[in-house]
C-alpha cells in the first residue's frame, strides 16, 4: 500500500519536485495537466529526448500518471472532485481564486473531508496574485544581492534554488501532516511560499544581518564568516578550500608549509582569521600557485583539510548513475517505478475507472 495518494495539480517546478519526491518515496500519484499542452514546461526546451519530452519537464515529474482535464468542462470537474474525494493529498499552485472559480475551492474540500490534506504552493503568499517565478522571488528575497563578485552586478544562482527549496519545504509539509493525520486522524490545508522558502534560506547570511544591524554583501566564492574558505588557483587550475575549525586552519597551514601562520596567535582563532582575512588569503594564494591542483589536493586530503575540485556538470553527472529518461537518483532516498509520463498518458484509464482509479492504475 502507498503511504499516500496524491492528486497533483501543479506544474513547472516548485510543486511538480514536491510531488516527485512524494512518488520517489512510494506515493501514488495523478498529475493533473491543462487541455491540449499539458504542464508548460513539456515545451521548454531544446533539449528534447526522442519522444519529444523536454528535459527540464523530464527531470521532476517520474513516479506520476499523467491526464489532461478542463477545470471548466464540467465532466471533467467532477471526474477531478472524485479523485479528490478519493485521494489522500492535493497539491496545487494555481493562483488565488483560478481553482475557486472552476468549483474546485481547497477550503470548502477541507471542510468536507476532515481527513483530506491539501497543500497550496504560491509564489508570495497565500493572498498575493502575483506568479511566482524563481528569478523573481531570488531578485526580492536578497539572494541575487549576496550572489556574484563583489565588484560586479547581483546575481541569480545557477539552478532555480527557490523553486527547488520550496519544492522540498512543501514535501516536508505533506509529510508532516501525515503524520498528524495519522495521531488525529484530521487533514489540514497547508501554505507554502517560495518567498517565505528563500527567505528562510538565508539562515546565517539572515542572522548576521539581524545580529550586526548591517547589512549583507556579496562575497564571491569568499564566505563572510570563515577563513580561508574560498576558490584557489593553483599552477594548473583552481581548487576549493573549506576550513571550518581551528583545528583544520592548523593542519592546512602545515600542510602547505605555512608553518609560521600555523603557530600565529593572531589567527589561532576563526575571528582572528576574518580580520586579517586579506593577509592570508594573500600568502594562501601564493603558495597555491606554486604546485599542480592534484599534489595540494593529496596533502589537504591527507591531513582532514576539507577541499575539492571545481567539476563541469558532465563531470559531476558522471560520478552517479544518472539517465536521460529518469534523470537523477533520488536524494531521499526513494525508489524510481514510473518514467515520467507523456501527456495524458493514462487519460482514458482514469475517465473509464473514475472510481478506484488509483488502485486500478499502480497495482
Amino acid at each position: 500500500m502507498p503511504f499516500a495518494r496524491i492528486v497533483d495539480f501543479t506544474r513547472v517546478l516548485a510543486g511538480p519536485l514536491c510531488t516527485m519526491m512524494l512518488g520517489d518515496l512510494g506515493a501514488d500519484v495523478i498529475k493533473v495537466e491543462r487541455p491540449v499542452e499539458g504542464d508548460e514546461t513539456r515545451g521548454w526546451g531544446p533539449p528534447f529526448d526522442q519522444r519529444g519530452e523536454s528535459a527540464y519537464f523530464l527531470s521532476v515529474n517520474r513516479n506520476k500518471k499523467s491526464i489532461g482535464a478542463d477545470l471548466k468542462n464540467p465532466a471533467d470537474r467532477d471526474l477531478l472532485l472524485a479523485l479528490i474525494r478519493e485521494c489522500d493529498v492535493v497539491i496545487d499552485n494555481f493562483r488565488p481564486g483560478v481553482l475557486e472559480r472552476a468549483g474546485i475551492a481547497p477550503k470548502s474540500l477541507v471542510a468536507q473531508h476532515p481527513s483530506l490534506i491539501w497543500c497550496t504552493i504560491t509564489g508570495f503568499g497565500e493572498f498575493s496574485d502575483r506568479p511566482g517565478y524563481d528569478f523573481v522571488i531570488q531578485a526580492e528575497s536578497g539572494w541575487m544581492a549576496i550572489n556574484g563578485s563583489p565588484e560586479g552586478a547581483p546575481s541569480k544562482a545557477g539552478v532555480a534554488l527557490a523553486d527547488v527549496i520550496a519544492g522540498k519545504d512543501a514535501a516536508i509539509a505533506v509529510l508532516a501532516a501525515l503524520v498528524n493525520r495519522l495521531r488525529t486522524g484530521r487533514g489540514s490545508h497547508i501554505v507554502v511560499s517560495l518567498l517565505a522558502s528563500a527567505t528562510a534560506a538565508l539562515v546565517n547570511v539572515a542572522q548576521n544581518v539581524l545580529v550586526s544591524g548591517q547589512d549583507a554583501g556579496r562575497w564571491g566564492n569568499s564566505h563572510p564568516n570563515l577563513v580561508p574558505y574560498q576558490l584557489f588557483d593553483c599552477s594548473d587550475r583552481a581548487i576549493v578550500v573549506a576550513v571550518g575549525s581551528d583545528a583544520q586552519w592548523r593542519a592546512c597551514a602545515n600542510a602547505i608549509g605555512l608553518a609560521e601562520l600555523a603557530s600565529d596567535d593572531r589567527l589561532s582563532s576563526n575571528a582572528g582569521r576574518v580580520r586579517h582575512r586579506a593577509e592570508v588569503v594573500e600568502k594562501i594564494s601564493n603558495r597555491l600557485r606554486q604546485q599542480s591542483s592534484d599534489s595540494w589536493m593529496a596533502a589537504f586530503k591527507a591531513v582532514g583539510v576539507p577541499c575539492g575540485t571545481v567539476k563541469s556538470v558532465l563531470d559531476a553527472l558522471s560520478d552517479i548513475d544518472a539517465s536521460a529518461l529518469f534523470g537523477v537518483p533520488s536524494s531521499v532516498p526513494g525508489t524510481v517505478r514510473l518514467p515520467p509520463p507523456l501527456f495524458d498518458e493514462h487519460g482514458d484509464e482514469i475517465r473509464r475507472l473514475r472510481w478506484g482509479a488509483f488502485d486500478a492504475l499502480y497495482r
